[in-house]
Order: structure tokens, then sequence, then C-alpha cells
């Protein structure tokens, strides 16, 4: 009954399998002009409202992160007036929309993920790379998630529909499955492509509207995709693609027809959206939903029987995939004393191997940082280590440039502090930090890695000893929504591995599962009964 047997209807050139795009291969060579094609120019990312461009009040410029001369894009902002217009359009075409049959609704975004996965892959390859400042690898696996989330929602769209209350003779009782009564508010992240398309789409593919806020920085992307959906068939306002400044935020939260917001960024943002949606309680229509993802502190806890080799694996791919910039990254490290002897020296010897540059030169594992906001916060943290020599060791790396782009290096450091701040903030950059703990307090650091930071999304267990992983998997029940056992905390598939986490990390609903998408819809119970009585009095009162 929950089996995705949406996987079953891939095409045979899906995204299954990652290209090696290795020297010499037909995929590389299609690649790297396709890399050509997009830094040919700079690019025009125009607003989308009513399924026409627009021009915005204001225009961003876009630099690419590993190449800070050149101008990727040109990105108009909305203002006020064209918020408003993204408004009226979204809710003139909640009328139909709302109403239209569920199979057509699905229809348009299996078609977007199949085009996603055929002839537009290497182009949005190409456009992921050079604007997120990702490897070919990291990508893949971002595009095959975007398809993977089109895909699922699609199937789940169907099982949630066929998902009806229960029966009794003389009546007949069932679910309309409702969308919500009014617009959601999309505010996706910049590091990935996937949940910039995921946000906006979720929703409207069980019937609501999106007002799409991308994030500035990857704008470029994320208009790629906006125009795979128009393609796709998606009708005029439906989803509006509004990049706007932050600080025009309250026009729509405070909209009496705010049905919900689907984000995904910082705590602090978070918590700023949600003071402001409860501020407009008594104005909105409704009570608006709230599904909320804020980041995370994600953790590797090796236990002294863990394989040291994996152990190295799972932290180098964790911690320094995508230079860090993942809510669910390993920042912290919990490794036994007994076995940091052995694992140290080879994590020194791998981190000082990665290499560092543009990812246009596929030969790199690391890109730049997103912008110099993300660039100086990686350097602040990193500055604050080698300040403190008595709490901190910086072991490997540490250094950074930003003459041509945002560049900071795979920085690996020891603690002598579990509650420090590196062990306790999120960094959002490629900066892993270490504690060595008593081989004997196994049980008492699980709890210290429990309690030091807010943040409960991802974190992981390295241990061959299955009595060690069931006591961490106990102690650390509520220190992430997404733990893993002997593998890294990044990486979650959509399906099987549903995401989202609670505490300070969000409202815990699950991007990648049915769990989501219910918290769009606003079921109405049906009850008919098919012999109605014609009686009022009942049988006591004689």
């Amino acid at each position: 009954m929950y089996s995705p047997g949406w996987r079953a209807a891939r095409p045979a050139n899906d995204v299954d399998t990652i290209p090696s795009y290795a020297p010499g291969t037909r995929r590389r060579e299609e690649l790297l002009d396709e890399l050509s094609a997009v830094r040919s120019e700079t690019h025009a990312v125009p607003l989308i409202i009513d399924g026409e461009e627009r021009e915005g009040e204001d225009m961003h410029k876009i630099r690419c992160p590993h190449d800070a001369s050149y101008t990727l894009a040109e990105v108009q902002l909305a203002g006020p007036k064209q918020l408003g217009e993204a408004v009226e359009s979204s809710l003139e075409a909640w009328r139909a929309w709302s109403e239209e049959d569920w199979y057509h609704r699905v229809s348009v975004f299996t078609r977007a993920a199949d085009m996603l996965a055929g002839p537009l892959r290497t182009r949005s390859i190409a456009e992921i790379m050079v604007n997120h400042s990702k490897n070919p690898y990291e990508a893949e696996i971002d595009l095959a998630e975007l398809v993977d989330f089109l895909r699922l929602n699609a199937y789940y769209v169907g099982f949630i529909y066929g998902w009806q209350p229960d029966q009794y003779p003389g009546e007949g009782n069932r679910f309309d499955w409702r969308p919500l009564e009014g617009f959601v508010l999309a505010i996706p992240p910049f590091n990935f492509y996937s949940i910039g398309g995921n946000l906006p789409t979720a929703p409207a593919i069980v019937g609501n509207v999106s007002i799409w806020k991308p994030a500035r920085a990857v704008a470029y992307s994320n208009y790629g995709f906006m125009r795979a959906l128009m393609g796709a068939g998606l009708p005029p306002g439906v989803i509006n693609f509004v990049p706007f400044e932050g600080r025009h935020s309250g026009l729509l939260l405070s909209h009496k027809r705010l049905a919900g917001l689907h984000f995904t960024g910082s705590y602090k943002t978070l918590v700023g959206l949600q003071k402001s949606i409860a501020g407009s309680l008594g104005v909105n229509l409704g009570f608006p939903r709230i599904v909320g993802e804020a980041g995370g502190k994600g953790f590797i806890f090796a236990h002294s029987s863990a394989e040291p080799k994996s152990l190295v694996a799972a932290l180098l791919r964790g911690a320094y995939g995508y230079q860090g910039q993942k809510c669910s990254a390993c920042s912290r490290a919990y490794v036994p004393r007994g076995l940091w002897g052995e694992v140290k020296p080879m994590l020194i010897e791998a981190v000082s191997s990665i290499p560092v540059g543009r990812v246009e030169e596929l030969g790199n594992y690391m890109g730049a940082m997103i912008d110099e906001e993300a660039f100086k916060k990686a350097v602040e943290y990193i500055d604050y280590a080698d300040a403190r020599p008595g709490e901190y060791t910086i072991l490997v790396g540490g250094g950074h440039d930003s003459a041509s782009g945002w560049f900071v290096e795979p920085t690996l450091v020891e603690t002598s502090d579990p509650r420090g701040r590196l062990m306790s903030e999120e960094i959002f950059g490629p900066v892993l930090t270490v504690y060595a703990y008593p081989d004997s307090e196994y049980s008492e650091t699980l709890r210290v890695c429990d309690s030091t930071s807010p943040y409960a999304l991802t974190g992981a267990v390295m241990a061959n000893d299955r009595v060690a992983i069931a006591e961490a998997e106990k102690i650390l029940r509520f220190s992430a929504g997404n733990f893993y056992i002997n593998d890294k905390p990044t990486g979650a598939v959509v399906g099987r591995q549903p995401f989202g986490g609670s505490r300070a990390s969000g409202t815990d609903d699950k991007a990648g599962s049915w769990l989501n998408l219910l918290r769009w819809l606003a079921p109405r119970t049906i009850k008919e009964t098919t012999l109605p009585p014609t009686e009022w009095r009942h049988s006591f009162m004689g």
C-alpha cells in the first residue's frame, strides 16, 4: 500500500544512474558545451506573473560564486505593485485550478519531471553548476531529487485521494480533498535546486496556488525550472515567480488570503515569518499553515567499534560535499580517543587532498561559497577557532581567498570543549570540528551531543557493536529527524528517507513523503444518508 510504485514508471533515460562525466565520454563533452553556453552571456531573469514576463521595480546582479568577475544574470525584483498583481493572479487562477481533476494537475508535473530527466537534463546541470558552484555529481543529485519530488508527489496525490473514511450500512462517507483557501507563499533557500522547485510545486500539485520567492542568489537556475513548468503546460497564475526583497514580505504575510507558508532557510528568518503571520491572525481568512525547515547542526558520533575507513569516508562526504552548504552537513563529530589516534592522520591526509576551484574544471571536488556573506560567515568561525588555541586546533585547512571567487579551504578542527561555539552553532561552510571523548564515556558523551545544539535535523552513529547502536538510537531519539546508522548524515532520498527535523530545525513535516502533501489539504467530510429518518422522536420517549 505504501510502496512508491511511481518508480516503475520512470523512463529508460531516467536519473537513477549518475553519469561519470569521465574524460573521453560523450556526456562530458555535452556538459562542457552547455557550460560554455551558459557562460557565454549575462542572462535576463524576469518576473513571471500570470504566465507573462514582467519587469520589477529593482534589479539584482548574480555573480558566479567561483568567478566573481562574471555577472551570470540580472534578476528583476518585484515591488509592492508587482506583488499585488501576483496575488490577484494567484487568486484568480485558484478558482479553476482548485477544482481541476487531480489527474490533469498531476500530468503537468510528471511531464516537467520527464523534461528535466530527458531533454533539459544537461542544460539544467550546467545552470546548477555555474549558479550554485556545484560539481557535476552534486548538481546531478540535486536535479535527480527534484525529479523524484515531482514524481513521488504525483504518485501520492492518487494515494491520498483514494484514502477515504469508513463506511456503515445506511450511509455513504467520503472525503472531499480540498486545497487551502487562498495562496501559499513559497520561500526556498539557495543551496538546493530541488528544494527551490519543490516548495512551490508540492502545494500546487494538490490544487493550491503558489507565490514563489526564489533565493536571489540562485534565481537564474530556478527560473530555468519555472520555464520547464510553463513548457509542461502549467496554467498561468498557478505559480507566480516573483523574486523580491525580504522587506516586502509583510505585504503577503498580512494578506487575508494567505493560506500557508512553505519555507526552508534560517531559524531566525522562520521565527520572524511566524511572528508576522501570528500578528495578522484575525485578518487572515483562516489559520495559515506553516511548514518550515530551519537548518541544522549535523553530527557523526563514532563508537570504538566503528570501522576507521568508513568513518573517514562518512566524515569527508558529510562535511565537505557542496562546501558544507547543506543544512544536513556534518559539522561536528565525536570520536573515542582510542579510535581518534588511528583516524586523525587518515582524515588530515584526506582533507588535505580535496581539490578546490572552478567547478567547470571537472577535477575539482569543491567550488566556492555562494556569495560574499556566506564566505564571511565561514571565515569568521575559522578566525574564531584560530584565536583560541587552548580550545581549538586547526589541523588542516583554514585558508580562504575572495580575490576571484568566494573560496574557503576544507577545514578540520579539533576541540577540547564539546559544548563550544563550533560544536553548537550552524556554520554552513566547509568546517568540521571533532571532539575526542574518553573511551569509557560513550553514554555520557551521547547525552552531551543531544543537549549541545538547539537543532535536531540530521545525525549519524558509526559502530559495529549492536548494543552501542541501540543505545545511541535511544539517547539521540530527539536529536535528529533523520538519523543514520553507519552512513553520513546527508543525502536523504525522496520517498526512502523523508526529510525534516524538529526543535530549532523546523516543523518536521517530512518533505519527500505524503505527510508533507497532507499539510496543503483541508479535507471536507461528506456524509450521505441513504434512508433519511422520518420521525424525530426517540423510542425512549414512548
